[in-house]
């Protein structure tokens, strides 16, 4: 009985290196490639397909997983960006550090497209858009941003600016370098309060 006690922890250990393994492998392959394979994703974590499903029952959980991996990291990444200040400046700052995320992860995003309800893909962004509420809020009080529009419209304009960018960039008619300046001059625009 005691052996039975001593061996289901060191399973549930395995279990989960195997499935922090599978997670990073569907990050890396999704993010060079959207239509990655499970077989190819199991071979990048060096496991086999039936632990994979194992863990995953279909490729729509896997890429939900990993895309939940993805933002989870950018979430902790974007926590140190410098939001104080003049609103504009801000928004600036985190516009660039946004963006260098979705253009690491923008394959992955299609992956995510492709088999997410759109709906649950919004979901998954809603820590970085409660992100930019705050900035826009703070903006609206102050001034800087209009007030004439709602927050949450004013988010997701810019969310489907930056997305808008990766789509740019997919078809060569923009490059990676010159999006965040782009998307930046863009969305401070549509901010801006009317005349």
């Amino acid at each position: 009985m005691a052996a039975t006690r001593e061996k289901a922890p060191a399973k549930r250990a395995d279990a989960q290196r195997s499935i922090a393994a599978i997670l990073d492998a569907a990050v890396r392959c999704l993010s060079r490639n959207p239509d990655a394979s499970v077989s190819e994703i199991a071979k990048t974590a060096g496991v086999g397909r039936v632990t994979v499903y194992g863990h995953f029952p279909n490729r729509a959980d896997l890429v939900e997983a990993a895309m939940m991996r993805a933002i989870d990291e950018g979430h902790a990444a974007l926590e140190a960006v410098d939001l104080s200040g003049d609103p504009r400046e801000a928004m600036t700052r985190l516009i660039d550090s946004s963006w260098q995320l979705v253009n690491q992860s923008r394959s992955l995003l299609i992956a995510a497209q492709d088999v997410l309800p759109s709906g649950r893909v919004r979901d998954l962004h809603a820590g970085p858009a409660q992100r930019m509420e705050r900035l826009v809020e703070r903006g609206r009080d102050a001034g800087a941003f209009r007030t004439d529009l709602p927050t949450t419209w004013l988010v997701s304009v810019l969310h489907s600016v930056m997305h808008s960018a990766a789509d740019e960039i997919n078809a060569d008619r923009l490059t990676p370098d010159k999006a965040a300046e782009y998307i930046t001059a863009t969305v401070l625009s549509a901010f801006a309060p009317p005349d």
